[in-house]
C-alpha cells in the first residue's frame, strides 16, 4: 500500500489518514467520538489489523462493521471481546493499566498539550457551552500515551485554553511527571497531535514540536493558525500523501457521505 501523490486528497482526508499511521503497533486504544472515531477504525484496516478498540459505553475489543455513529451505536458490539458495565471498562481497564493509547479530539489545546471541551468563553459566562469530558479527563490521565486529531485554527491551538478537561504536559514534562506520580496517573500524557495541517510530537520539554507537514501545508501556514510561536523540527518532514486504499477506506467504507472528510 504506497502513497500515491497523482490522487487528489482533501486536508481532512490527510488529517484522517496520518492519524490513523500513527496507531501503527499499538494494541489497545480507547477511541473517543467524532474525528479519533474514523481515524482509529482507519488504522484497524490499515496498519493496526490487530488492535483492539475500546468503546467508553463498556466495549472491549470492538469490531464495528462500519463506522460507529457515535459510543451507543450497535455496532460497536458485534464481535467485541466483552461488553460490560461502564464502571467495570473505566475501574477494571482503564485505571487497571491496560489502555495503550488513549485518542481523542479537542476544541481548545495549547502549547503543552492541555485540552478543553467544556466551555469557550468564562465557565460560568461560556459563549459556548461544549459536551464537557465525558470519559475524556480519566482517558487522558490513565491511557499510557494520549494522541489527539483536530483541526488547527487560532481559535483552536490558542496560548491559554478557557479551561482544562483533559491535563496534557502540567507546566512542562518535569513538573508534569512529579503530578502524574504525585496523583497516581498512569499514563504518560499526550504524545502525539495531528491536524490539518502536520504532526506533531513532544519535546523533552513537554512542549509540542512540529515534526512533520502534510503535502502543500507551509510553515507560513502553521505561524497563521497557532496562538504561539510553534517549534519545528530541525529535519522538517514531509507526510506521505494517503494511497489509494487508505482513500478507498475513507471514502467508500467509513465515510461515505463525507460526515468527517467534507
Amino acid at each position: 500500500m504506497g502513497p500515491n501523490a497523482g490522487v487528489a486528497f482533501t486536508k481532512s482526508e490527510m488529517m484522517i489518514v496520518a492519524a490513523a499511521r500513527e496507531l501503527a503497533g499499538q494494541h489497545v486504544c480507547f477511541v473517543g467520538v467524532g474525528l479519533p472515531n474514523i481515524a482509529v477504525n482507519l488504522a484497524k484496516r490499515t496498519v493496526a489489523p490487530d488492535l483492539e478498540l475500546v468503546y467508553e459505553a463498556g466495549v472491549f475489543g470492538a469490531e464495528p462493521a462500519r463506522l460507529p455513529l457515535s459510543i451507543g451505536d450497535p455496532t460497536i458490539v458485534t464481535g467485541a471481546t466483552a461488553v460490560t458495565s461502564m464502571w467495570d471498562l473505566f475501574s477494571l481497564y482503564l485505571q487497571g493499566g491496560r489502555i495503550d493509547v488513549g485518542f481523542l479530539g479537542a476544541a481548545q489545546i495549547d502549547r503543552f498539550g492541555n485540552i478543553n471541551t467544556t466551555v469557550i468563553g468564562e465557565y460560568d459566562h461560556p459563549t459556548t457551552r461544549l459536551p464537557g469530558s465525558g470519559g475524556a479527563c480519566e482517558i487522558a490521565i490513565n491511557a499510557r500515551e494520549v494522541f489527539v486529531i483536530m483541526r488547527q485554527s487560532r481559535r483552536s491551538f490558542v496560548e491559554r485554553i478557557d479551561f482544562r478537561t483533559s491535563p496534557g504536559n502540567l507546566g512542562g514534562a518535569e513538573n508534569a511527571a512529579r503530578i502524574r506520580r504525585a496523583q497516581g496517573w498512569l499514563g504518560s500524557g499526550p504524545s502525539v497531535v495531528v491536524t490539518d495541517l502536520g504532526v506533531y510530537h513532544f519535546d523533552e520539554s513537554g512542549e509540542m514540536r512540529l515534526d512533520a507537514l502534510h503535502p502543500g501545508a507551509t510553515l507560513d501556514d502553521v505561524r497563521a493558525t497557532i496562538g504561539w510561536e510553534p517549534k519545528v523540527a530541525v529535519e522538517l518532514a514531509t507526510t506521505a500523501p494517503p494511497s489509494e486504499e487508505e482513500l478507498r477506506l475513507v471514502r467508500v467504507e467509513l465515510d461515505p457521505d463525507g460526515a468527517y472528510t467534507r
